[in-house]
């Protein structure tokens, strides 16, 4: 069940991502079909990247049944699954919430929380050439 949750999590903050980009897009008149449809491929390829790492966690665990190591195939399946979707969340977040300093210019506070993650991560600007790419 918390394997379901996770994926449920990871789709739904995909799927806000996606939907408050359309939105920036829309309002300010640029929405276009490739962006789009690269947006959703990444999307859709974070919600493999998440089940891919939930069937590692499942795989691991059935493997250390067979070898004796329960407890150092649980962690590391655990770590693995925990790592990506921990990951991909903060990811979704922090995109989010520039999707919405863009659609809100007057909210202060989102410039302020998206700066903070971003200490949080490996991001030295470069996703403005990204995005564009």
């Amino acid at each position: 069940m918390k394997y379901i949750i996770m994926l449920l999590i990871v789709v739904g903050a995909a799927l806000t991502d996606f939907l408050t980009g359309y939105i920036k897009a829309y309002g300010a008149g640029e929405v276009y079909s490739r962006k789009m449809r690269i947006g959703g491929l990444n999307k859709l390829c974070e919600v493999f990247v998440m089940g891919a790492s939930i069937g590692l966690n499942i795989g691991l665990d059935r493997l250390g049944q067979y070898y004796q190591s329960q407890q150092l195939t649980d962690v590391a399946g655990a770590v693995t699954a925990s790592g990506v979707f921990f990951y991909i969340l903060l990811m979704e977040i922090v995109s989010v919430l520039e999707n919405l300093a863009e659609i809100f210019p007057d909210a202060a506070w989102i410039g302020r929380i998206i700066k903070r993650f971003r200490l949080l991560g490996s991001d030295k600007g470069n996703d403005d050439k990204n995005e564009e790419e």
